[in-house]
């Protein structure tokens, strides 16, 4: 899900897994956030996306978005 698109070209995508906890045996949902190479500016906040690792695009961009999965309200 894209969290924000504040920047040129670059979204910040975030990235939900579930893990399951050692001691208490539950499943605790855990997320990363990346930066992903938009070049079109098409993504909007709240869209979901799917993402690809490529290579070093900047500092801090290493993941470029493929295609729009569906559209923010």
């Amino acid at each position: 899900t894209v969290v924000s698109d504040k920047m040129q070209k670059t979204v910040v995508v975030e990235i939900s897994r579930l893990v399951r906890h050692q001691a208490y045996d539950q499943r605790i949902r855990r997320k990363t956030r990346v930066k992903a190479h938009d070049g079109a500016n098409t993504c909007r906040e709240g869209d979901t996306v799917r993402v690809m690792e490529t290579r070093p695009i900047s500092k801090d961009k290493r993941w470029r978005v493929i295609e729009i999965l569906k559209r923010a309200v």
